[in-house]
């Protein structure tokens, strides 16, 4: 096992529904750890950066008129296989397929609106945390309950 850092984005639909501390909550309990956190608008520069893998897919459009049509909170969540945790507490990415108990099984509402955005391998979180964070707004620090996990 090994710690690792993850984006995950509250995107504007978990903003605008009040879900953010909810979202928050669940990998808090969880064990993981918040290692950076703020709110973001996403502008279509950045929206085209993040999704760059969908550039050229036909539902790319409707993707980054979503992201920009509101704030997104910035997570870095840090902790052991923090991508595969992460993703797993997230749940599929269609929330009609998601199982309940995870995020998108409990809150999305369709494919687009689903809620949260997590990196997908260890190799896309680096990209992505440097996309949405500079290296002076991640924090190390000792959580007083990792004696307990």
């Amino acid at each position: 096992m090994s710690v690792q850092r993850t984006l995950v984005l509250c995107k504007p639909d978990a903003v605008q529904r009040g879900l953010v501390g909810d979202v928050i909550a669940r990998f808090e309990r969880k064990g993981l750890k918040l290692a950076g956190l703020k709110m973001v608008s996403v502008d279509a520069e950045l929206a085209q950066q993040h999704y760059e893998e969908h550039l050229q897919k036909s539902f790319y459009a409707e993707l980054e008129e979503f992201i920009t049509s509101s704030p997104v909170i910035a997570m870095a969540i840090e902790g052991e296989n923090a991508v595969e945790v992460v993703r797993g507490l997230m749940g599929a990415t269609n929330p009609q397929q998601a199982a309940p108990g995870t995020i998108r099984g409990d809150f999305g509402l369709n494919l687009t609106k689903n809620i949260v955005h997590g990196s997908d391998s260890v190799v896309s979180a680096e990209r992505e945390l440097s996309l949405f964070f500079t290296a002076g707004e991640l924090y190390d620090y000792q959580m007083t309950m990792s004696a307990w996990r």
